[in-house]
């Protein structure tokens, strides 16, 4: 689309790869080394993060967040997102990082 810069592009090539994870398993590592395994339930171009069925990967570490099942996380307070490898098409990654890139070099 005209006016959208190659950073508004990357943006959204990232934010699209997210998506093909909604409903599989990930853990997310907060900045405060929280980390929480759930379901992704759905993720925003700012990378807010919701998350179902989820658990806390140290229990004995955060007793009071057992309880919790169902999460937002704001995404400036995430460090790290782990994704299950067998759920992400690499090639298809590349071909689309590739393809993203020649885009921006035409410009």
């Amino acid at each position: 689309p005209r006016g959208r810069t190659a950073s508004a592009a990357s943006e959204m090539h990232f934010l699209s790869f997210f998506k093909t994870l909604i409903g599989k398993t990930i853990i997310v590592e907060l900045k405060n080394d929280l980390a929480l395994k759930g379901i992704l339930h759905s993720v925003d171009q700012y990378l807010n993060i919701k998350l179902n069925d989820m658990q806390v990967v140290e229990p004995e570490k955060y007793p009071h967040l057992i309880a919790v099942k169902n999460c937002f996380i704001r995404g400036s307070v995430v460090r790290y997102i782990q994704l299950p490898a067998k759920e992400v098409d690499t090639q298809l990654l590349q071909d689309s990082t590739r393809r993203a890139a020649q885009g921006e070099s035409k410009r």
